[in-house]
């Protein structure tokens, strides 16, 4: 059985599975009374979706767990070790970031703590995961620190005190990117399912079977959770599930050697840091707005854009951009 056919079956059972997870989970999140929390500067339209249960990346990171625990145990019988310690180390690197987004949902959602987890505790517990994965990258799995330039047969070896920080500040500014990039109805899970297509295909091409069923499992995921996210959403995912897919993309795109890719792949999440960034800029500077709201998604929205036309409009753009990415390998 060929490794394409494969992935379309893992991505059929991670979709199913997850609509499975849905099903019994969301109706737990409405009996412990998880709801959304709107911010009161946010567009009005927004305070109507005020108790929709949020926290919804614990759907993720369920089937994730599951179907990736599972599929080790399979390779583990027929003998194929070089893909379990593939998959393995990037699957528990993003369960970590997504343990830490958990961390700050619970506190403002169960625990009712409306500032959450301390931001700076927030940043210290991703650099601790981001850390310990780039250190076991470098001189565990001697995947070496070469890094690959997209459209090119070039590579940069970097030196290791040099690969590690800019590896970490990669993680790190996925994260962000992602957590600001969920903040209308469907419209992080759409984009993210596009992008971890993109890295399957990538990483079939880049020969890394462990990791494309890994990015097979979370794709497959995030289109079982936006059953239940696309508007009107009936759960949302959180910190849990921002900070998660975050460190998906971000450990999947070092580990292939391509970080730089995500500049492509990831430009919707960039262009919502950027309009944040310029946001404050601009208003530090001049007293002036650029935007109607940061990030970018909400100043479309206050333009008079429904919250699908955004979501079908970033999503056909990050489709454009995971097409360019693929063909730049």
């Amino acid at each position: 059985m060929s490794l394409q056919f494969l992935q379309i079956i893992y991505f059929l059972v991670a979709f199913v599975f997850t609509v499975i997870v849905g099903k019994i989970t969301i109706p737990i999140l409405k009996k412990c009374k998880i709801g959304q929390n709107e911010r009161e500067d946010g567009p009005r339209s927004h305070l109507r979706k005020q108790g929709t249960p949020t926290m919804g990346g614990i759907i993720m990171i369920i089937s994730i767990v599951a179907l990736s625990t599972v599929t080790s145990l399979v390779w583990l019988r027929t003998g194929e070790m070089d893909n379990i310690k593939d998959l393995v180390p990037v699957c528990l690197a993003a369960i970590g970031f997504g343990i830490v987004g958990f961390v700050d949902d619970f506190k403002k959602l169960v625990l009712k703590n409306t500032e959450g987890l301390n931001p700076k505790l927030k940043m210290l517990g991703l650099l601790i995961i981001a850390t310990i994965f780039t250190i076991y990258l470098s001189n565990v799995a001697k995947i070496g620190t070469d890094i690959l330039i997209p459209f090119t047969d070039y590579k940069i070896t970097m030196p290791t005190l040099v690969y590690i920080p800019f590896t970490i500040l990669v993680m790190l500014s996925a994260t962000n990117a992602v957590n600001l990039t969920d903040g209308i109805d469907g419209l992080a899970a759409t984009v993210l399912t596009i992008i971890t297509l993109s890295l399957t295909v990538i990483s079939i091409k880049c020969e890394e079977a462990g990791i494309a069923t890994f990015s097979t499992i979370v794709a497959g995921s995030c289109a079982g959770f936006l059953i239940y996210n696309v508007y009107k959403a009936k759960v949302f995912m959180g910190d849990t599930g921002s900070l998660l897919l975050g460190g998906v993309i971000s450990s999947i795109a070092i580990y292939i050697k391509n970080p730089l890719l995500l500049v492509i792949i990831a430009i919707v999440p960039i262009l919502e840091t950027l309009s944040v960034i310029m946001q404050v800029i601009s208003f530090r500077f001049t007293g002036k707005r650029m935007f109607r709201m940061a990030p970018l998604h909400h100043h479309f929205e206050l333009s008079g854009w429904r919250e699908n036309k955004v979501v079908v409009v970033f999503g056909f753009i990050t489709l454009i951009f995971c097409i360019l990415g693929v063909l730049s390998i």
